[in-house]
C-alpha cells in the first residue's frame, strides 16, 4: 500500500517536472505536439500488440497450454495502453517499453520468480475425509414430499394471463 501511495504522488511530479522542463525548451506548441503524437502511436501499436496477443491466447487454451505468459503480456499491453493515453513523457516512456516483446518478457520472467500466488481453501462441510465416499463430494441430507400435479386444463386461458 505505501508502494503505491508512493507512486500515486511520483509519478505526476514526475511528470510536471518534464513538462516544465521541455516544454521550457522546445515550447508549448512542440510539447503538445509530441503528447499527441506518442497518444496516437501508442494506440495503434496497443491494437496490433493486442491481436497478436489475444491469438496466442486462444491458441493456449485450444492446445490446452498455460495460458499465463500471453494473460500476463496482455495485461501489460492493457497497462501500456492507459500509460500512453495518459499526458506525459514519463508515463509515454514506461508505455512505450512495456510494448518491447523482449522487455515484457524481462517484466514476466522477474514477476514470475519474485511473485508468490497462494490461495487458501477452506472447507465447511462436516467431514473433511471423502476416502469413505465411493465418489466423493458432500452429502445433502433433506425430506420431500411428493405433490400430485392439478389436471391440465383442455379449454379456456392457460392460466399465465388474467381473464
Amino acid at each position: 500500500m505505501p508502494l503505491l501511495l508512493l507512486l500515486f504522488i511520483a509519478v505526476p511530479l514526475i511528470e510536471i517536472a518534464l513538462f516544465i522542463q521541455i516544454g521550457g525548451i522546445i515550447g508549448l506548441g512542440w510539447t503538445l505536439a509530441i503528447v499527441l503524437t506518442t497518444a496516437v502511436i501508442g494506440t495503434w501499436m496497443v491494437r496490433q500488440q493486442g491481436r497478436e496477443v489475444l491469438l496466442r491466447v486462444q491458441q493456449s487454451f485450444s492446445q490446452l497450454n498455460d495460458p499465463t505468459e500471453p494473460l500476463a503480456h496482455g495485461a501489460m499491453i492493457l497497462l501500456s495502453g492507459a500509460l500512453l493515453l495518459t499526458p506525459g513523457f514519463f508515463t509515454d516512456t514506461v508505455g512505450f517499453l512495456l510494448l518491447v516483446p523482449r522487455f515484457r518478457e524481462t517484466v514476466f520472467r522477474w514477476l514470475r520468480s519474485n511473485v508468490s500466488i497462494g490461495g487458501s481453501s477452506t472447507y465447511t462441510g462436516f467431514a473433511a475425509d471423502n476416502r469413505h465416499r465411493p465418489f466423493g463430494g458432500d452429502v445433502i441430507d433433506g425430506d420431500y414430499s411428493e405433490v400430485d400435479p392439478e389436471p391440465r386444463r383442455t379449454k379456456g386461458p392457460s392460466g399465465w394471463t388474467q381473464d
